[in-house]
């Protein structure tokens, strides 16, 4: 407790203004609704806070996870043993005059999408749905339907390990599925995001979000927490076909479920527990592999 305690007088001193909350639930924060406490829970309100946060921190030793908006993400019932430091408060958005829509880690992706929309530019219609944030986004190349981060991204701004700003552009990204630069580098910190977007038609473009809202709302089990598609898409193969096909389709583990709705996602009916998903998760991939031979890897984030 004393380093906690430690950290806690550096931060307000380093960051006056800061939010800092001792014991905060991760259930609070995930879209999983699931995972105990953390010992330190840390909201920067600006981008100097966010740098003056991470390097106290770093400086007092403390364990450090970064957490958007918690949707691809499974806590421990433990909860974490160190300081979480939450971006959602960094979450300006805005368009330019030459057709980029600049946006700070914190922001929804679904307010990102809304922003482009209403400045008349397209290419971003694909986000609106992903319940992510825009560093979680750039971290894992984000996408569904007919886009990608790696579409759209031109240059990230992020700190790195030693609070030191920098800037990625292009192809220095290293975006594959699911990958980027920042995987390979788990002490850089998203601060901003350029995307290169196109002009178009407001109408036509809120169209387009609203046939894949619907979509979504068709074939995704949205009224209960998960996050997303739990297992990255094998190639060759669809995760959730092969997860219905072993008959494993609405199966429980305490309140953690198979999704009826949508075999690809595992969802908490209520109170379920870490523990509960896990188990879940494992008897689906060892099904899977029995009798397809298939490995399944888990596009969730475990955080122990």
């Amino acid at each position: 407790m004393d380093k906690i305690n430690a950290c806690i007088a550096a931060l307000r001193e380093a960051a006056p203004g800061i939010e800092v909350t001792e014991h905060e639930p991760m259930c609070r924060h995930t879209t999983f609704a699931i995972g105990g406490p953390a010992d330190l829970f840390v909201m920067p309100n600006t981008p100097a806070q966010l740098t003056q946060a991470l390097r106290v921190i770093r400086q007092c030793g403390l364990p450090l996870l970064l957490l958007g908006n918690g949707s691809n993400m499974l806590v421990s019932d433990a909860g974490y043993r160190g300081a979480v430091v939450c971006t959602t408060e960094l979450d300006d958005v805005h368009a330019t005059a030459d057709g980029h829509l600049v946006a700070q880690a914190g922001a929804l992706l679904a307010r990102v999408a809304r922003r482009a929309q209403r400045a008349g530019l397209t290419g971003a219609e694909f986000s609106g749905g992903i319940p992510g944030s825009v560093g979680g986004a750039v971290f894992m190349n984000a996408g569904a339907y007919d886009g990608q981060m790696a579409g759209i991204v031109e240059k990230t701004e992020y700190l790195d390990g030693e609070g030191e700003l920098h800037t990625l552009e292009g192809e220095e990204h290293c975006f594959g599925y699911r990958l980027s630069a920042f995987r390979a580098h788990p002490d850089w910190t998203v601060v901003r995001t350029t995307m290169r977007l196109q002009p178009g038609d407001p109408a036509a473009i809120l169209d387009k979000m609203n046939d894949f809202a619907q979509r979504r709302r068709d074939k995704q089990p949205l009224n209960f927490p998960s996050a997303g598609s739990t297992f990255k898409r094998p190639e060759g193969y669809f995760a959730g076909r092969l997860i219905e096909d072993v008959g494993l389709k609405g199966v429980s583990v305490g309140a953690a479920q198979v999704s009826e709705k949508h075999a690809g996602f595992l969802i908490n009916r209520g109170g379920a527990t870490c523990d509960d998903m896990l188990r879940l998760i494992e008897l689906v991939q060892q099904r899977v592999r029995e009798q397809f031979g298939v490995e399944l890897e888990c596009e969730v984030r475990i955080v122990r």
